[in-house]
């Protein structure tokens, strides 16, 4: 396998290491970040969202030591590093910045081959493909695919009911709405930001916000035609996005349902999807490694409009699909 250097050591980056680690997908050469190495070992030991490691974690200069293993660290606050001399091949971005090509290029610049972002870059100028499992991922070229967005959480929840929908009834043009917990864009109390929204004290507001995610899906099906924004609400994670259609084929509850069922038990889809049957909120979901989980409840039909709902921790759920994205690159290049 070729191998993975991680850039960024945030929310998202220690859940991919985590998930990497407990699956045995890959150990990263190098993790770099622009904090000191105690701290980054202490937030990956004792996770406020999914728990303690269940090994011991410290971090020292150069190194951050997880149980037995030692993984380099590489403090990049003044420059990205010199991955050629670490002969490293993919770099997986975690960084949340990289979303144009310039942004994305320093890696390849510093000895990268390939760089895996884990955000919606912002137009398809700005990546090589956006691929996600499930949906795409197959179509990967590792000869014209160097810089590759992998959306965000609520595209890849949303592209999934998509695939269904418009593989069995088709789609005419559709509106959704994310209720999305906070996250670091927000602030913990009311002050000035960029986004005058974002203002207002996340843990108790609800906050309207913009989504990438319709743009991500228009890079995947460019005749695609959705659109919608978000809502963030005091939740530390777990999320649903309503997807309301005008689809091309007449259909039933029963028939879409079933759908849903047959995508999640077989195919592309399993493990990527999953159902729920019961009546439940969003604790059900968090720790839950499927980016989509459609609520089959909550499933409803009016004339020609469809209303779909899907549940999706986007931390836990995304960060296990961008650790499998890796792996499946690595293992190509």
């Amino acid at each position: 396998m070729a191998t993975i250097a991680l850039y960024g050591f945030g929310r998202i980056g220690r859940q991919f290491l985590r998930i990497g680690l407990q699956h045995n997908k890959f150990v990263p050469v190098a993790v770099a970040d622009i904090r000191d190495e105690p701290t980054l070992a202490a937030l990956f030991s004792v996770d406020t969202n999914y728990g303690r490691w269940p090994e011991p974690v410290t971090g020292s200069e150069g190194k951050l030591t997880i149980g037995e293993l030692t993984i380099p660290y590489i403090n990049s606050l003044k420059e990205v590093p010199d991955w050629g001399s670490l002969g490293v091949d993919l770099v997986v971005d975690c960084t949340g910045r990289a979303t144009t090509r310039a942004g994305a290029q320093v890696h390849l610049d510093r000895g990268a081959k390939y760089v895996l972002i884990s955000a919606p870059s912002k137009t398809l100028a700005d990546c090589d493909a956006v691929l996600l499992k499930g949906i795409n991922l197959d179509t990967f070229d590792p000869v014209s695919h160097h810089i590759i967005s992998m959306g965000s959480c609520t595209t890849n929840a949303l592209a999934a009911v998509v695939k269904v929908i418009r593989e069995n009834f088709g789609i005419q043009y559709g509106l959704f709405s994310t209720v999305h917990s906070y996250t670091n864009t927000q602030s913990l109390t009311d002050q000035p930001m960029k986004d005058r929204r974002d203002s207002w004290a996340a843990a108790e507001n609800i906050i309207p916000s913009s989504s990438g995610a319709a743009r991500a899906l228009q890079f995947i099906w460019n005749d695609l035609k959705i659109t919608g924004k978000a809502y963030r609400v005091p939740t530390r994670t777990g999320s649903i996005a309503e997807l309301n259609l005008i689809t091309e084929k007449d259909c039933s509850v029963q028939e879409v349902n079933d759908a849903f069922r047959k995508a999640a038990a077989e195919g592309p889809l399993k493990g990527v999807m999953d159902v729920l049957e019961g009546e439940w909120a969003s604790s059900r979901i968090v720790a839950d490694p499927h980016s989509s989980i459609i609520d089959l409840p909550l499933t409803a039909k009016e004339g020609q409009l469809l209303s779909v709902a899907a549940w999706y921790d986007n931390e836990w759920g995304f960060s296990n699909r961008l650790a499998e994205v890796a792996a499946f690159i690595a293992a190509r290049i």
